[in-house]
């Protein structure tokens, strides 16, 4: 666990080093749970948004794109069910005086269980070697089955406590599991109380007439109450979807983990309108879908598992995340749900105007059935970068720290270092750069000996480093060197478009996925 610290604090502090992450307002000492996206941070957040944004939208000639606006009418949430359902349950230590979520604390308890579990299994494999069967060692081994009847068990205890709002119950969860304050380590909780997460704010120029609004907690109400000006349209046919991606609001109150939770944060979003009694084929085809996506960015297929909900929101028939393991665990990376005709009956309900679609081949009308896909646009930024962030032993022990990004996602392509500031080199460089800089975002860096250029460029996670020597001025060729390999290649300057884009092409990448 403590490696997993460590990681987990080299990550936010490479973050910093090298322009991805800053905090909110640091010359104000900063504000809790807020975060700005630096100089190579911002790229990366815009490259993985396009390249959710082209494979759901682009990709699928039945999905198209909205933007609907933060500031919505104050009934959209009661007809979601935000203003009333929309709470945590929260648990203070009277010793710390710190404030907890009382599901996060069993939650943390039971990732505790599941490492022991996959300590059990790492101790088996090496000591089985390539005939281990991870399948059967889990289903026969007795210290694994007893440690997930227990997992389970405290799981779905947790699910029905919430499911009832049984608040009692969750609080006598946590003494009997002796969950101990992380900071205090006392076990002097107070009563789990149910606290709502939206942000209020007012519209209206005096303090009289002004309307109480509150910021979206999530962006989906703004797809659900466009559902028929879009479908209307664009002469949208069932299925069809509609995705989103755009920043929602929570106040959190327990923010953590950097850019894991926080009370302002992006979301991408679909949904995916649907005839009632299809929605299983439609939940197994997104699920499908979706892990394949995240898998074609290569951070391994370890390194996500599907967890489907015991307690199952207000609105949902069937629901699952896509977890990843981040530094401190598995965690909620995306979520699938079949939200059923929940949100657009609610809003038909609450608004008055009618939300349903004609089905020419049945020849009638139905409120149709939604299945969501929604992932954390930060929440896979830090997949992404805390994956990405390796330390390396060399030949001859020397050790390099190297941001290995997928190169489709990389924030810039290819830096171009002159070998020496004279010679002319910098003028040759300087032309690549501005060749190359139409295609892809490109460096230019002259500064320091060009091992240590290379060091630089790898932590930042650029693919590309070209190195303008003094054999160019002879034969119009340069170096080309590759960050996760190190190896070097001589090419012909007008080739260096070619060999760069077929590796870092968002298009390239989006065709493995078919």
């Amino acid at each position: 666990m403590a490696n997993q610290e460590e990681l987990f604090k080299q990550v936010i502090s490479h973050a910093k080093e090298y322009g991805y992450i800053f905090q909110s307002s640091e010359i104000y000492d900063g504000l809790s749970a807020v975060y700005d996206y630096a100089q190579n941070g911002v790229e990366l957040k815009k490259n993985i948004r396009e390249y959710w944004w082209k494979a759901m939208v682009q990709m699928h000639e039945n999905i198209v794109g909205i933007d609907a606006a933060i500031f919505m009418h104050p009934t959209t949430w009661k007809a979601s069910g935000h203003v009333d359902a929309f709470n945590d349950p929260l648990i203070d230590n009277k010793d710390s005086k710190k404030r907890y979520r009382a599901d996060v604390l069993v939650e943390d308890y039971v990732a505790k269980i599941e490492d022991k579990i996959e300590k059990e299994v790492a101790k088996a494999a090496k000591r089985f070697g390539e005939s281990f069967d991870r399948e059967q060692f889990v289903t026969t081994n007795a210290w694994v089955i007893e440690y997930k009847e227990k997992a389970d068990t405290i799981l779905k205890r947790l699910a029905k406590s919430l499911e009832n709002e049984d608040l009692a119950d969750v609080k006598a969860l946590i003494e009997e599991l002796e969950i101990v304050c992380p900071i205090s380590g006392s076990k002097n909780w107070t009563e789990v109380k149910q606290f709502n997460l939206m942000f209020g704010t007012k519209l209206g120029a005096t303090a009289d007439t002004a309307m109480d609004l509150y910021l979206r907690p999530e962006t989906a109400q703004g797809i659900f109450v466009n559902f028929s000006n879009v479908q209307k349209t664009g002469r949208m046919k069932i299925p069809f979807g509609i995705a989103q991606t755009g920043k929602a609001f929570r106040n959190e109150i327990v923010a953590r983990q950097f850019i894991f939770r926080m009370r302002e944060f992006e979301q991408m979003e679909m949904q995916f309108f649907i005839k009632p009694g299809t929605q299983q084929e439609w939940y197994d085809y997104w699920k499908e879908t979706r892990l394949n996506w995240h898998l074609s960015l290569g951070l391994g297929k370890e390194n996500y598992r599907f967890h489907d909900h015991e307690k199952l929101a207000h609105y949902a028939d069937a629901a699952c995340d896509i977890e990843f393991k981040f530094p401190f665990g598995f965690k909620e990376l995306e979520g699938i749900h079949s939200r059923t005709d929940f949100d657009l009956s609610n809003h038909e309900k609450y608004s008055g105007k009618k939300l349903q679609y004609f089905d020419p081949d049945e020849n009638k009308s139905y409120v149709p059935y939604v299945l969501e896909t929604s992932v954390g646009l930060d929440r896979l930024f830090l997949a992404v970068f805390s994956n990405a962030l390796q330390e390396e032993t060399l030949e001859g022990g020397e050790t390099r720290t190297v941001l290995r990004l997928p190169f489709v996602l990389a924030p810039t392509k290819v830096a171009i270092l002159p070998l020496l500031k004279k010679d002319g080199l910098p003028e040759i460089a300087r032309e690549i750069f501005d060749d190359l800089k139409y295609d892809f975002n490109v460096a230019y860096d002259e500064k320091d000996a060009v091992g240590r250029r290379y060091r630089r460029q790898d932590a930042a996670g650029t693919p590309f480093c070209v190195t303008v020597d003094h054999q160019t001025k002879e034969d119009n060729t340069v170096t080309i060197r590759h960050r996760d390999t190190m190896e070097q290649m001589r090419v012909k300057i007008d080739e260096l478009r070619d060999i760069i884009f077929k590796e870092v092409d968002m298009n390239q990448w989006l065709r493995k996925l078919n």
